[in-house]
């Protein structure tokens, strides 16, 4: 990097906390600060939703698999995204967003206290809070990585920095300051993906390979087959389930998204838009690093830092610039959103627990809360990061693949599946007994299971077994131990009539704690 990728860089930065600032203007209570008071325009949410579920794994990674297996990283990865996010347009948007419309809830668990019963929604809470702590450092990590590849700063460095300005801008102006960076590092990343695609294609022809002729060089043998290695249609399978869940709410963050529209026709809109932009965007990102091998040698085994050598090699500086700048620009998308999310679960389901204080909290006192809860979740997550590459966490893809698809099944199923009329007999029992096995089984299949088998448990099932033991355990007790009451019957209701004025006539759920759900939050 010279002074002018550096001036790009630092002005990248300087943007995005001045839209901090600017949308701390829009928040006046805790409902803007979580949901954007439900006034968020479709698209503004899809490619928020879209663009919130990226970071700089994907360049680091993912980058890793290109380099070594070629598409698979497309079919396996964002393919399954896309697919998952078209579904759940249908199945889940709508609900998601009627829980802040019919039920004036500011996060995507608070339903749960009615819906199951208090131990239910602090369980899914808690697991969930840790998940995306070890989850948002594994994203420091790979952004620190990168930038450490760049600049030569040490990890910490990186991890310090980029933290730093995410905990400014998204703890100042909330979801409205996380959609509308995201709108401007969308456009970042439009700019910077298309300037390395053309590079590439350029670069191949300088070297008498041509577009379509690098797929017949020896280096790219067997790049072109869509499941290979330890991605197979197994791990396909299984990945489809869980980003089905994942990408639909079930990490809480994308749920935001879809709360965040006007009605749920909105929130549907929203979830096709990010999905289209999942099956066709990425083609355009992995391109680069599936030629990878034909333009650079990785010096990681796992060729991980294959992308970020390339695009030192193929872009002139301020191009290289903007490139760095759209690596920040995932990474922070996702973490922000993160943040914004576990403070919206910590001060609207956890702190009222806890706390009898907590559950008096007015509109000031609860935004300073959130705000203070964002800054504690990224602190936290940034210290985690410093650990990514410890012989607890291993590398960054480990982190992802198979600590958050593994341990996300066991804590997204009841959650999202408590949605739908289908599964109203399963209450609070195939809840948490669902909940508690799947992270026994991940344990067993990680780690007991895996070092007494000879060569290890294969990747596909270290993240299926989980969300399968979840799942079955989920449905089987719902069928044979039933508690579906009437009260748990009209939560479900509420969120699952399209007709507001039968939804309205509905009755309102017995009380579970000290706050009604589906009565207006309290001042």
């Amino acid at each position: 990097m010279n002074g002018l990728d550096w001036a790009v860089l630092i002005a990248y930065f300087g943007v995005m906390v001045a839209i901090g600032v600017w949308s701390h203007k829009r928040v006046d209570n805790v409902s803007d600060f979580f949901t954007a008071g439900g006034k968020m325009p479709w698209w503004l949410s899809g490619i928020s939703h879209h663009m919130s579920g990226y970071s700089a794994v994907m360049f680091t990674g993912y980058a890793g698999i290109a380099y070594t297996y070629g598409v698979t990283s497309f079919v396996t990865w964002s393919f399954p995204i896309a697919l998952g996010i078209a579904i759940g347009s249908k199945l889940f948007a709508p609900r998601i967003n009627r829980l802040r419309s019919r039920l004036h809830v500011a996060s995507p668990l608070e339903y749960l206290k009615n819906r199951y019963n208090l131990p239910t929604q602090q369980a899914l809470a808690w697991s969930g809070m840790l998940l995306k702590i070890v989850d948002v450092a594994a994203k420091w990590a790979a952004i620190a990585t990168l930038l450490s590849v760049f600049t030569g700063v040490s990890l910490n460095q990186g991890i310090l920095i980029t933290g730093a300005i995410t905990a400014v801008y998204c703890t100042i102006g909330g979801l409205w300051a996380d959609a509308l960076t995201e709108l401007g590092q969308f456009a970042i990343q439009l700019l910077a993906g298309v300037a390395m695609f053309v590079a590439v294609v350029l670069k191949l022809d300088d070297k008498n390979i041509g577009f379509f002729g690098a797929w017949d060089q020896p280096a790219l043998h067997g790049h072109g087959k869509p499941l290979v290695g330890p991605y197979g249609t197994v791990f396909l399978l299984a990945f489809l389930f869980i980003k089905l869940f994942e990408y639909n709410g079930g990490m809480l963050n994308q749920a935001q998204r879809y709360m965040a529209t006007n009605n749920a026709r909105e929130a549907e809109r929203s979830a096709r838009l990010s999905a289209v932009l999942w099956l066709a965007w990425p083609v355009v990102l992995f391109f680069p690093m599936w030629m990878s091998p034909l333009l650079v040698h990785a010096q990681k085994p796992d060729g991980s830092d294959s992308y970020a050598l390339m695009t030192e090699q193929l872009l002139p500086h301020g191009l290289l610039g903007l490139v760095i700048v759209g690596f920040f620009s995932h990474t922070m998308a996702m973490c922000s959103s993160d943040a914004n999310a576990i403070a919206a679960v910590f001060t609207r389901d956890v702190a009222p627990v806890l706390s009898a204080r907590a559950r008096d909290w007015g509109e000031r006192s609860g935004l300073i809360a959130a705000r203070v809860t964002t800054v504690v979740f990224l602190g936290l997550s940034m210290a985690v990061a410093t650990q990514v590459n410890s012989p607890t966490f291993k590398d960054i893809i480990t982190v992802v693949i198979k600590w958050v698809a593994g341990l996300m099944g066991p804590i997204a199923i009841p959650m999202m599946l408590g949605l739908l009329r289908t599964f109203r007999r399963s209450g609070p029992t195939a809840a948490l007994v669902s909940w508690a096995a799947g992270l026994l089984a991940f344990w067993l299949v990680n780690y007991p299971i895996n070092w007494s088998v000879d060569g290890g448990v294969p990747l596909q099932y270290q993240v299926s077994v989980p969300l399968a033991v979840s799942l079955v355990l989920y449905v089987l007790i719902g069928y044979l131990k039933p508690e579906d009451t009437p009260e748990r019957i009209a939560i479900i209701e509420r969120i699952n009539t399209d007709d507001d004025s039968a939804a309205g006539a509905l009755p309102t759920p017995a009380q579970a704690g000290d706050d009604v759900v589906g009565a207006p939050a309290k001042d």
